[in-house]
């Protein structure tokens, strides 16, 4: 032990010291013989590791910025057991080890995603509807004056949310001029048809169809639900590298979204039956926009996609279809060309391309 070298430095000068280590209670003393130089008295509990492989080992000195003391090759065993011990991956990870520890990771971080994404279902009931109205009324003007409007165009729709929607659970359904065939829920039970959706429909009463979809979302407040969900995930997954955050939170998003779909489908067949409009319509509409599709490729899809298949959707509306009912139009003729001509007739509605989109 007496003839082990250390290399130091006292933090305080540059020089580098060759120097021996004298152990004197719960420290010691570094020691130069050639020059006669002595160090501060040290103690152990003050040593850090700065680097300790195997065949070097660096240690600083909690009390002293610079303060360094280093060897190569193993310490004497009287020395050795008193310096500090490396930390490889932390102190209770080195404790436990690696494998038992990333086991706990793994399973805390399942747990975590886990929350994110059930948390929301429990959460968005909570939020005040006062606050859910004022984002959608918010978000309404991103449409910016895209909204059509006529005397009978609105006495059309009206009579179609009536039939539809009779216990007037949305706040509003509006017809905007975006030829997209789709239809959008906005926080705060906001409604808008697309005259896409209208140009496509051959009947209102696939427009029904579509309609009772959305007031199930409005029913099961999806949309709050959906964007608690989104704040959620990317707090949690944000932390991953890449894109594979954005990648697996969207994929983990569409999954409950394929469920909220499904559900939405089951509330509009239920209003579809209370109002007598047959949902073979509905069903015919899901076959025209892709309702054959089959197979393995197709099956696939469906984690790919935030709505179930079409062909999925097309025979479960065309099963709901009961045998001698007494069915009736959503609307009469008169008022499906008026509603399906209103953004044409509405001068003031702006148009697709213009500003904004």
């Amino acid at each position: 032990m007496p003839d082990f070298r250390f290399w130091h430095y006292d933090g305080v000068t540059a020089v580098r010291r060759s120097v021996l280590l004298r152990p004197a209670g719960d420290g010691f003393w570094l020691e130069e013989p050639e020059s006669g130089w002595t160090g501060a008295h040290t103690r152990w509990s003050d040593l850090t590791v700065i680097g300790a492989e195997a065949d070097r080992s660096v240690y600083g000195n909690s009390a002293i910025p610079g303060w360094r003391m280093g060897f190569s090759g193993e310490a004497p065993d009287g020395i050795a057991a008193h310096l500090p011990r490396g930390e490889r991956y932390g102190r209770w990870i080195d404790r436990f080890g690696f494998w038992p520890a990333a086991g706990v990771f793994t399973v805390i971080a399942a747990l975590v995603v886990w929350g994110a994404l059930a948390a929301p279902g429990v959460i968005a009931p909570l939020i005040p509807r006062s606050w859910e109205n004022r984002m959608g009324d918010a978000m309404v003007g991103d449409f910016g004056g895209r909204f059509c409007r006529t005397p009978a165009g609105d006495a059309a729709l009206q009579a179609l949310v009536a039939q539809v929607d009779p216990r007037h659970e949305a706040r509003q359904v509006a017809l905007a001029n975006i030829p997209i065939v789709n239809a959008v829920t906005l926080p705060g039970g906001r409604i808008i048809l697309f005259d896409g959706l209208l140009q496509q429909a051959r009947s209102p009463d696939e427009v029904a169809g579509v309609l009772g979809h959305e007031l199930g979302h409005v029913r099961h407040r999806d949309t709050m639900t959906g964007l608690v969900r989104q704040l959620g995930l990317s707090v949690v997954l944000g932390g991953l590298g890449g894109n594979t955050g954005a990648y697996l939170n969207g994929v983990l998003a569409m999954s409950y979204g394929r469920d909220a779909e499904s559900a939405a489908d089951g509330v509009a067949i239920d209003q579809m039956r209370e109002a007598r409009i047959s949902p073979a319509a509905t069903a015919a509409f899901f076959e025209r926009i892709g309702g054959k599709e089959e197979g393995r490729e197709a099956q696939a899809m469906t984690w790919l996609s935030s709505h179930p298949l079409s062909a999925e959707r097309r025979r479960r509306f065309a099963a709901a279809v009961k045998p001698g009912s007494a069915y009736r139009p959503a609307l009469d003729q008169a008022q499906w060309q008026a509603l399906r001509g209103s953004c044409a007739a509405d001068p003031k509605a702006a148009k697709f391309w213009g500003e904004g989109f």
